[in-house]
């Protein structure tokens, strides 16, 4: 297990600095999936069904990783996605992430469960903003956070529609896992354990769900589970007409996180959606449902070249990305991608995930013999 950052060449070595960093309830929260994790194991063990199949003496002394992304060119085929809770890992939360993906010329994404304000990211950072977005039961809490996401500049938002209810997450309810973190017998040992990270915790700015807090109080003064937060804060009456409703009172690119059927990819296509995110919440929410890979070539069938076409979770190496740009995908995007790197070392540990990603995929586009992205097709892929 790597003891320092230097030391880290992979996602596997980042997850384990990150577990010699945080609290128990912390790293398993980041680890953790719903019931049996089946889906959340499959997400990546779906990628080893595919082989690759490279071309050789191709010219690849100089090669191109960007795409365009909603109309954005990133230098990385990969992006930060929207993640929750970010400060609860490091204190330089979404800073942190910010920094780093600026550095990469890549896009990063904010979560309604943010901790840093939306105004301070836009203060912050140059490069292109996601804004995730959870549709919530208190209709002026919706309008606020869409105000903010506007006044801030954020290009993109991005809805989470797969978190009608929250999921069975079992790690979260045996460590007790609440955000914010509830002080226990257990808890306060497990924070003890992790000096660093309490002092950071506890004598830094204050943890709030920063775009939350003026309207409810679970999550920044109130203890509660995120599924609990999901279950009971939330709108279960959500349906298409709400989606385009907001996209017309958004105004800018939209997008939807968490299509998983070729149907529902035909109704983000019918809407007008700009991109759909292929995603079953990092296995955190229905276990035993199919991983974006297994489903991207099904979805692509039907609405490839109409609208873009994201594949989001599962991805831990370079050459993952590459077989879903060559089935044909628009792009890939991550969580625990670069989240284990945030809990390891902060804004430096995001930037060791991000250029591990960068080496791999420059490294594995010359071993396939493509000079661009777009070379890649779905020729060079072989199923087992």
């Amino acid at each position: 297990m790597p003891r320092t950052l230097k030391n880290c060449h992979n996602f596997t070595d980042l997850k384990d600095l990150a577990k010699r960093r945080l609290p128990g309830p912390l790293y398993h929260y980041i680890d953790g999936a719903a019931e049996d994790e089946t889906t959340y194991k499959r997400n990546t063990e779906s990628f080893m069904d595919v082989d690759l199949v490279p071309n050789v003496l191709a010219g690849v002394e100089n090669i191109d990783m960007s795409v365009e992304v909603m109309g954005y060119k990133i230098d990385l085929p990969i992006f930060c996605s929207p993640t929750a809770l970010q400060r609860l890992f490091h204190h330089q939360g979404e800073r942190g992430v910010a920094l780093a993906a600026e550095k990469f010329n890549t896009l990063f994404g904010v979560s309604s469960l943010g901790t840093v304000k939306l105004k301070d990211i836009d203060d912050l950072i140059k490069t292109p903003k996601m804004f995730q977005f959870y549709f919530h039961k208190d209709r002026a809490l919706n309008d606020s956070m869409i105000t903010m996401a506007q006044e801030a500049n954020f290009e993109i938002l991005t809805l989470t529609v797969d978190t009608i209810t929250g999921g069975n997450r079992e790690r979260d309810l045996k460590t007790g896992f609440t955000t914010p973190p509830r002080l226990t017998p257990k808890s306060i040992f497990e924070f003890a354990s992790k000096p660093a990270w309490a002092l950071n915790y506890f004598f830094r700015e204050k943890f709030e769900l920063s775009q939350l807090s003026s309207h409810v109080n679970e999550g920044t003064n109130i203890s509660i589970s995120v599924g609990d937060y999901f279950s009971t804060m939330l709108d279960q009456s959500m349906t298409w007409d709400d989606v385009i409703k907001l996209k017309e009172n958004w105004g800018r690119k939209f997008c939807l996180k968490g299509i998983m059927s070729a149907g529902d990819a035909r109704k983000a296509v019918e809407m007008k959606a700009d991109a759909i995110m292929i995603s079953n919440h990092g296995g955190r929410q229905l276990d035993g449902g199919r991983s974006p890979f297994d489903q991207l070539d099904e979805i692509l069938q039907e609405v490839g070249g109409e609208i873009e076409v994201i594949l989001d979770g599962g991805i831990q190496r370079g050459t993952h990305v590459l077989k879903a740009m060559a089935m044909g995908a628009t792009a890939c995007s991550g969580g625990r991608m670069y989240l284990f790197g945030l809990a390891a070392a902060g804004q430096k540990g995001v930037e060791k995930a991000l250029g591990n990603m960068k080496i791999e995929l420059e490294r594995d586009m010359k071993l396939m013999g493509v000079k661009n992205l777009k070379d890649l097709k779905p020729h060079m892929l072989r199923k087992r």
